[in-house]
């Protein structure tokens, strides 16, 4: 089975899709309304080392129809779902939103970041 995962940051790199899933991922611009990217500062250091940096943008539920964050819908198999999973922070959750064109898709939130 296939799931959508919307990207708004480094999953959307092939070399890190070739490192995590051992192939470019399949993927369409859209666009997630009604958040804004925020940096936030990430305190898993395991994650810190492998990423880079501690602070990434993570997008913020606002429920403005004027905020959005452009990104991509990466088409995922249900084990590399769970790469994803394991990738990503512990501090995030994925959670599913419906995009801009009407695809609903995986999208990572900081816990910090959910809509309340």
């Amino acid at each position: 089975m296939t799931e959508n995962l919307f990207s708004y940051g480094t999953l959307q790199t092939e070399a890190l899709q070739h490192e995590l899933f051992g192939r470019r991922l399949e993927g369409r611009t859209d666009v997630l309304v009604g958040y804004l990217l925020q940096m936030i500062e990430i305190q898993d250091q395991h994650f810190v080392i492998k990423s880079g940096t501690a602070h990434h943008r993570n997008p913020q539920f606002t429920g403005d129809e004027s905020d959005y964050v452009e990104g991509t819908a990466l088409a995922l198999t249900d084990r590399e779902v769970d790469q994803a999973d394991a990738y990503e922070p512990p501090s995030y959750t994925r959670v599913l939103v419906k995009l801009k064109s009407g695809l609903t898709a995986w999208v990572y939130l900081d816990q910090t970041q959910l809509p309340k």
